[in-house]
């Protein structure tokens, strides 16, 4: 597949930026960052396009936080002008120079795709394989520390492979190089590059150990097949793979027969959502947000509609 050029000069168009400052404005939670943000936006988005066109742009510092839930993980937050020009980055650098050689099972960060297309894979692949075979089995494999373990030196030779633009290119490297700790969750570009880093690995599988049930949503994923002892060898050369990728997979990984209850995706082999505490301690915090003033009605009633819709929506197996 050919490599992709002339991508620098799309984020410094001025109806992208435009468009990539709607987005961040829409997305960004903080609404009084965001009101300032819009009071200037001339400045601002004559600013970003003067820094992009003389690529004259630096990471800015990052607001680096913990979060608690699902599970322990670094987060990322950034300046405003520095989450339109990680969106643009990912928008038109990398989107058009790597979604094309992505496969179809991995669904996490692309339009269309997501949890609701993981879930559909999910059902259709148990349906085909108990309908075609008695008993079959399913490798579960999460990697440990997937983001944080990321090597930089090996992503940045993947992204030559699909791209040319060498200003494109150095834009790219800036960003990745400014965390040290891998890639940062909270950055756009970060989701991309994850699930582009994992691609040679889908290829892999695919076309070498020719696994037809496959399912990934960023380092959580599924291969389904009816003999045991092939999938224990899919599991020892998937382990060596990822020892040339610096990457590990974590306890969590094993193989389960089709009788097994296990949890991917958040929901359990019956459909049913799996998380239930989880919903009752967030939606215990909103209330206590609501009645201490410091969230509208409308925000907490949106929750709980979510939440509910949520744990009632079964996938149908």
């Amino acid at each position: 597949m050919k490599r992709k050029g002339y991508l620098y000069e799309n984020i410094y168009d001025f109806d992208n930026i435009i468009s990539a400052f709607n987005e961040v404005c829409r997305n960004t939670k903080n609404k009084k960052k965001v009101e300032f943000f819009k009071e200037y936006k001339c400045i601002y988005t004559y600013r970003i396009y003067n820094i992009l066109k003389n690529q004259n742009y630096k990471v800015g510092p990052y607001n680096i936080f913990t979060i608690k839930e699902p599970k322990e993980r670094r987060i990322v937050s950034q300046g405003m002008v520095d989450k339109v020009i990680n969106h643009l980055v990912a928008r038109y650098i990398l989107y058009p120079a790597i979604l094309p050689c992505l496969t179809d099972f991995n669904v996490a960060s692309r339009k269309d795709m997501g949890m609701r297309k993981g879930l559909e894979l999910y059902q259709k692949y148990r349906h085909y394989f108990s309908c075609k075979y008695k008993h079959y089995y399913i490798l579960k494999c999460d990697i440990s520390k997937f983001f944080a373990s990321i090597d930089h030196d090996i992503l940045k030779e993947k992204l030559k492979k699909r791209i040319k633009d060498k200003k494109a290119l150095q834009i790219v490297y800036n960003i990745i190089d400014s965390d040290s700790e891998g890639l940062s969750i909270g950055n756009m570009t970060s989701q991309v590059l994850a699930i582009f880093y994992l691609n040679d690995m889908d290829h892999f599988i695919k076309e070498k150990l020719k696994i037809k049930g496959v399912i990934r949503y960023q380092d959580d994923f599924l291969l389904f097949h009816h003999s045991k002892d092939y999938l224990k060898y899919c599991l020892h050369e998937l382990t060596n793979f990822l020892d040339k990728e610096n990457l590990k997979l974590n306890k969590k990984t094993r193989l389960y027969k089709d009788t097994d209850n296990f949890i991917f995706i958040g929901r359990n082999k019956y459909g049913n959502y799996a998380k239930y505490r989880t919903v009752r301690r967030r939606l215990k915090k909103r209330e206590y947000l609501y009645h201490n003033g410091l969230i509208p009605m409308h925000s907490l009633v949106s929750s709980r509609l979510c939440y509910k819709n949520l744990c009632e929506n079964k996938l149908k197996l």
